[in-house]
């Protein structure tokens, strides 16, 4: 999406005061994988327009680094192919090229993973309702590590970004949607927006970010 252009996002510069993320920040990104990219089963329409957003993302000083990743069986409730029918095509099949995430991103090799949709019959859009190869599950990660707020990203804006921002919120983390870095299904993403702010998350691009020179 083109966060600039959305009266939703013309924020003033007290709005973006202290967003510079620091020690107790954590980046989630959520669900970057090559089937939700363009060519993938599950493609986000100009999914990979964020991909050198989030390369500058992870330049700054996050105290955590996320990646969530949908992880289905091959035969997965959400998909088409299922009985009942799901919503979805097969997508993100555990341990296939398309459930991999992007390869041109730069993550650090302390970045942690959490896995979602792990179980035939269970499914979950927010990244919170995934754990790490261990079980332990996203909040207990972020506390574990001391963060207090979430710069949340990726796709889809609409479904597995809002889900996994409002669960932030309602886990009583400060909780920032970097739009940006976020591309969506819908062609009018306002409702989505709308829902967030009203949920009290921050709304930002990720200009406010980036250190000035």
């Amino acid at each position: 999406m083109t966060s600039g252009s959305h009266p939703l996002l013309h924020t003033s510069a007290s709005d973006t005061a202290g967003l510079t993320p620091g020690p107790s920040d954590a980046l989630l990104i959520i669900d970057v994988q090559n089937d939700f990219l363009p060519g993938g089963a599950l493609a986000v329409p100009e999914g990979d327009a964020i991909l050198p957003v989030i390369r500058e993302l992870l330049r700054l000083p996050f105290g955590l680094i996320v990646t969530s990743q949908d992880w289905h069986p091959a035969q997965h409730v959400s998909f088409k192919t299922a009985t009942p029918a799901g919503d979805w095509p097969p997508h993100c099949i555990a341990h296939t090229q398309g459930a991999a995430l992007a390869a041109d991103l730069p993550l650090p090799a302390n970045t942690l993973a959490v896995f979602k949709g792990t179980q035939t019959d269970q499914d979950s859009y927010s990244a919170f309702g995934g754990a790490d190869a261990q079980g332990t599950s996203l909040a207990t990660l972020l506390q574990h590590h001391g963060m207090t707020r979430v710069f949340v990203c990726g796709l889809a804006l609409d479904y597995c970004v809002q889900a996994s921002a409002l669960d932030a919120r309602t886990a009583g983390f400060q909780t920032v949607v970097i739009t940006d870095a976020c591309q969506g299904i819908a062609s009018d993403l306002t409702p989505t927006l709308t829902r967030l702010q009203d949920a009290g998350v921050t709304l930002c691009s990720s200009a406010p970010l980036m250190p000035r020179l």
